[in-house]
This record gives structure tokens, sequence and C-alpha cells, in this order.
């Protein structure tokens, strides 16, 4: 992500591959044709939504909980793609392990909605006027 570019730097070159594999698993298995764009753009994406959700979530926003649940929704399947992946090989673990942590992440922002949600708010009483 530092060194975005023109291309989208080594984070696009990266997903690219990715992408273009979760896409084939997503024609092939619901029949939905994922719409083609430059990755450069996706990235782009993901950095806004992770900063615009992270520093509204940090002020105890629901709508800041919302873009990172909405962030890791999009981002989980994509970047670790375990499924695509024998069970034998280290990657697998690897992918594994990081694609249920993001689920747990995924958890706990449902939770933060959830009790933010929940919670009553204070009503404030007005002060009748005072008569004469």
């Amino acid at each position: 992500f530092n060194e975005f570019g023109v291309d989208g730097g080594p984070a696009a070159k990266s997903l690219a591959p990715k992408f273009r594999i979760f896409s084939k698993h997503v024609s092939t298995n619901t029949g939905l044709q994922v719409p083609v764009f430059e990755i450069k753009y996706l990235v782009a994406a993901a950095i806004g939504m992770k900063a615009i959700g992270g520093l509204l979530f940090i002020f105890g926003s629901s709508l800041g909980a919302v873009l990172l649940l909405l962030h890791q929704a999009i981002a989980t399947p994509i970047l670790y793609d375990f499924y695509n992946y024998d069970t034998e090989k280290k990657e697998f673990a690897q992918l594994f392990v990081k694609f249920t942590q993001s689920l747990a992440l995924l958890g706990a922002l449902l939770f933060f909605i959830g009790m933010k949600n929940s919670t009553p708010r204070r009503l404030v009483k007005k002060k009748a006027p005072k008569s004469k």
C-alpha cells in the first residue's frame, strides 16, 4: 500500500491473480459474472474503506464499523484463498489461519454494531419554564 504508484503498486500485482481466481470461482459456482475493472481501483477502494472506516470506528460510529465490515467481507475470500491449495501444503494452513482470524474480526464488528444499536439512548428531559 505504501508504493501505490500509477499501476496500483505491489499490492495490485499480488492481488490480480487472486482476484481472477476468485472471479472464476464465483462465476463457476453461482453463475454470476463479476464485473471487470482495473485492480488498482480495487486497491484504492480498499485503502479508502479501511482508512475512513477505521477513523469513524475510533470515534464510535456504527458507519465506520459497517465500512470495516464491508471491507472484511469483500477482502477476506479474495486475499486468503486457502480453498485453492491442497490441505497438505504449508500455504493452506497459513491462509486458513488468516482466514479464520478475519472471520473473528467480522464477528467482532457484528457484535459492535449489535451492541451499538441495542443500547438505549439517554433521553434529555427539558426543564419546564418557570411560571410567575
